[in-house]
């Protein structure tokens, strides 16, 4: 049985440029907004709406005036500037498709994505640029089509000295792109693609948390209609216009990471919403920001919200300015929730959603005028379309509260994983009818089988602990552990123990808290049933290892475990 959304809504056929900006050359209403501002120097960079169309275009011209043609690659290895959009969608107007690289990156892994996406020039933040020339050679491409992208205001600087003394074969600056077609940029009009949803405009790489990360070739039209998406929930909460004149938001997120690039580099700018833009993501000064620019949007992952609930230091800041807080890439406990709207304006709402990479970003949310089931991560999105399936891939599951495999089918669902016909066939069901299918890989049920069903989300095939043939969901039991006051963080992977296996639990202790492992263990044992005790142990660790997108790294930590214990037998009392 398919469960459809309750809203559908009409989809523009055109680029993503073209549906942020309208047009290439016509005056922008209220030209001269700040979009984007660097948080920490918000007197003097700035980028207003009329500042980001221009650059980005000058960028678009510039790449296409050093070769870059249709379909080219253009990867960006660097942190939150407040040029990143302009950039991305440079990229775009040119007619290429922009892939963006963690800024932590060895130079093996970002080999790995140059060599995978077959990306023809690369951008580098200045203290990247060692690594992203090892990189560049040894996939083949000339430090000469390496630049170096810097957070300092392109219009404050007269003219960029090389590097090398042989500048045609070294990393030039990315403002060489752009100086001197300032007057040509102006009457330009960018790359428009004749069918937009099958044109590329983006490869984003999935986390890898099960693999080798994949490029996921996102349409023009996808992203759109992923856009489109979220806009139409956000337009229904009462009072939007009102809100919208004094909201503003703060970029922490990495904008080369899907989630942060789909809100601030397309939506927020799209509905004229002041961005603060953040370096890189540090705690406290978060909370600053959000107290000095009375923030009143936050687009957040789960750990950070369980930080603001459980870190003493968030209690020194005053973030009442807060009105509208999301959470995304995994649960959050209720009682997290609690806590954080706690802190906010007492109108505010904390709400989780759900997304993934290979549904452009967001996949369900929650329309403003349904009241919070904490524990649901929403509704479908407009124009999406689930089935829930046995894990055996075949058989449809049509019972309220039963768990299954989701599959999902819309206007958002990716082209297909970059050069992965096998990857892409065994993620993509294709019915008789031609319609195709995303295997999720999540598990999952609805609270009842018609539209506007509510979908809870249990935990990835791939990480539920098989104990004693019963599965156990590893997000569950975090989120229990979560309740305890003297946990601040939590990851749970299987362990296997004389070839059985049983949870094992890493555990971050807030500062000062003297629990125990047999205590927290212990604790957990008058919780939960007797085959999700915690019989692999409890080990405290300083941090819980997290990709950008807060999405835990399991697989490190089974590897630890087993490493740990793997000879040991399982034990209601041997806790680490």
């Amino acid at each position: 049985m398919t469960i459809r959304s309750r809203f559908v809504e009409p989809l523009p056929i055109c680029s993503l440029q073209t549906w942020i900006f309208g047009s290439a050359t016509e005056e922008l209403p209220d030209s001269q907004k700040p979009v984007f501002i660097d948080a920490d120097r918000p007197e003097s960079h700035v980028v207003s709406r009329s500042d980001f169309r221009l650059l980005s275009k000058r960028i678009a011209l510039g790449l296409i005036n050093v070769g870059l043609e249709p379909q080219d690659r253009a990867l960006v290895y660097s942190g939150n500037t407040i040029f990143y959009p302009s950039l991305f969608l440079g990229v775009l107007m040119a007619g290429g498709i922009y892939t963006g690289a963690s800024p932590n990156f060895t130079a093996r892994e970002l080999t790995h994505q140059l060599r995978d996406s077959g990306a023809k020039f690369v951008f580098a933040a200045p203290e990247n640029l060692p690594v992203a020339i090892e990189a560049a050679l040894s996939a083949g491409i000339s430090p000469s089509r390496v630049y170096i992208f810097g957070a300092d205001d392109y219009r404050a600087i007269p003219q960029f000295v090389a590097f090398s003394d042989a500048h045609n074969n070294g990393p030039r600056h990315w403002t060489e792109l752009i100086s001197e077609n300032e007057a040509a940029a102006s009457d330009w009009v960018w790359f428009e693609p004749k069918d937009p949803a099958s044109t590329t405009c983006c490869l984003n790489y999935s986390s890898g948390t099960t693999g080798v990360p994949k490029g996921v070739e996102v349409t023009h039209h996808s992203y759109v209609a992923n856009c489109v998406q979220v806009i139409s929930l956000l337009n229904k909460a009462p009072g939007i216009e009102e809100f919208r004149q004094r909201e503003r938001t703060l970029c922490f997120l990495p904008l080369y990471h899907a989630f942060a690039q789909t809100y601030f580099g397309a939506i927020f700018p799209a509905l004229r919403v002041p961005v603060y833009i953040m370096a890189a993501y540090n705690f406290e000064r978060m909370l600053q920001h959000i107290q000095n620019f009375r923030i009143t949007t936050l687009v957040a992952v789960p750990p950070v919200l369980v930080s603001m609930a459980k870190n003493p230091i968030a209690k020194k800041y005053d973030v009442s300015s807060l009105e509208n807080i999301s959470g995304s890439a995994a649960p959050l406990s209720g009682d997290t929730i609690e806590e954080v709207g706690k802190m906010c304006s007492p109108s505010a709402s904390v709400r989780q959603g759900w997304g993934m990479t290979e549904m452009t970003c967001y996949i369900s949310s929650w329309d403003p005028n349904v009241k919070n089931e904490s524990a649901s991560v929403g509704e479908l999105m407009p124009n999406l379309s689930a089935r829930l399936m046995q894990l055996d891939g075949k058989t449809m599951i049509t019972r309220p509260r039963e768990r299954g495999e989701i599959w999902l089918t819309g206007p958002t669902l990716m082209k297909a994983y970059w050069k992965n016909e096998k990857a892409t066939g065994d993620t993509v069901h294709v019915d008789g009818d031609g319609t195709r299918w995303m295997k999720t890989g999540d598990v999952g049920f609805v609270d009842r089988y018609e539209t506007g069903a509510l979908f809870y989300i249990v935990d990835r095939i791939k990480e539920l602990i098989k104990v004693k043939g019963i599965q156990v969901a590893p997000a569950e039991l975090e989120a229990t552990l979560l309740e305890n006051e003297h946990v601040s963080d939590a990851a749970v992977v299987g362990v296997t123990i004389n070839g059985h296996e049983v949870p094992r639990a890493y555990v971050v202790k807030p500062g000062g808290s003297q629990i125990t492992a047999e205590e927290v263990a212990q604790w957990m044992s008058g919780k939960v049933s007797k085959h999700k005790h915690l019989k692999g142990g409890v080990c405290f660790i300083e941090t819980v290892p997290k990709n950008p997108s807060g999405k835990i790294l399991r697989r490190a930590l089974r590897d630890r475990a087993q490493k740990e214990i793997g000879d040991r037998k399982p034990s209601d009392s041997k806790l680490v």
